[in-house]
């Protein structure tokens, strides 16, 4: 089952629900969010769920998408209680592109490859039993979530706007403090590779960028192989397309020791929070010496998950010194 939202014309947020090729209303006026809650409350799945409200009308989700109505497949009410998170390394051919952005000499082992090879020898949680702990970044709130179809909006500051391919976990943590996967989605983990590649020290700094999610959300198990396209589209041009892989067989970790090592942490185990965690990617356009420019359009697409997810680059430099943010003194 996928499930998707859109905006309807008296602006509320709409459930969609399909199996196949058609998508119906679900005969609910709640969001995604709120379905979850109840389904967790009352211990049945989502599908469960979503079936037992019934279906209506069918609606034509691509007619949706070029109306610019699709919103993000599972959002929060607060955004500051949503969280958007990464992780990197964890598939099998990341460590070259990585490494190559900070490798000085050929024969240099960067303390990137250092952990990739340690997801490779350790990654897999195994008999209840966590695995070695990946790479781990952070994005923002949901007040960096951008909704399918709607600009990626880079910094003026920002050396460079870069897309990256992922599938990501979605997830609603319940009142006991279980995270409770809802779903998997396609994601644009947008960064800014060229400031990452000056420093290591500063991928901090160069994921603080929005990203997108969906359209539409997979309910049930992740594929073992992922296989999808990701390319950029420059006015009527292709000018990058490249498959990317995931899912586990393609994966130096487990999904599950990706989750734990981020769950572990008492902070993202608050109730009724909701969890966008990307699992990474081996795909930037960037290894191959593309430079997006202002009005590319991202694309990224994989048959399982349903529609593509597009965004365009909105990103206007400098072009100058960056002037220093304004503080307030109130002390």
């Amino acid at each position: 089952m996928l499930l998707s939202q859109y905006k309807t014309d008296d602006g509320r947020t709409q459930l969609v629900a399909r199996d196949g090729s058609e998508a119906y209303e679900v005969k609910t006026r709640l969001s995604l969010y709120e379905i979850a809650q109840e389904a967790i409350e009352q211990g049945v799945s989502i599908r469960d769920h979503v079936l037992s409200l019934g279906l209506g009308g069918a609606v034509d989700l691509e007619q949706l998408a070029q109306e610019g109505r699709m919103l993000p497949p599972l959002t929060h009410p607060d955004p500051a209680h949503l969280h958007l998170t990464g992780t990197g390394l964890t598939h099998l051919g990341s460590a070259s592109t990585r490494a190559a952005m900070h490798s000085k000499k050929p024969e240099d082992e960067t303390d990137s490859m250092k952990m990739f090879r340690m997801g490779v020898e350790g990654g897999k949680a195994t008999n209840g039993v966590a695995g070695v702990q990946p790479e781990w970044f952070y994005k923002g709130t949901g007040a960096a979530l951008v909704a399918p179809g709607a600009p990626l909006p880079s910094p003026a500051f920002a050396l460079d706007g870069g897309e990256e391919p992922e599938i990501a976990g979605v997830y609603v943590i319940a009142a006991d403090g279980t995270p409770c996967r809802i779903g998997f989605a396609l994601a644009n983990e947008f960064s800014d590779h060229v400031t990452e590649r000056q420093n290591y020290l500063y991928l901090a700094h160069s994921k603080l960028r929005p990203c997108a999610i969906g359209p539409e959300l997979l309910v049930g198990d992740l594929p073992d192989s992922v296989e999808g396209v990701s390319r950029i589209r420059r006015g009527g041009d292709v000018i990058f397309e490249k498959p990317f892989l995931s899912g586990e067989a393609n994966m130096s970790h487990t999904v599950h020791n990706l989750e734990h090592h981020h769950f572990k942490y008492d902070l993202f185990r608050q109730p009724g929070d909701v969890h966008v965690h990307m699992f990474g990617t081996a795909t930037l356009s960037f290894a191959d010496g593309i430079t997006p420019q202002d009005g590319d359009v991202f694309e990224i697409e994989c048959t399982p998950f349903g529609l593509p997810l597009r965004n365009a680059l909105a990103h206007k430099p400098l072009g100058r010194a960056e002037p220093l943010t304004e503080i307030r003194v109130v002390s």
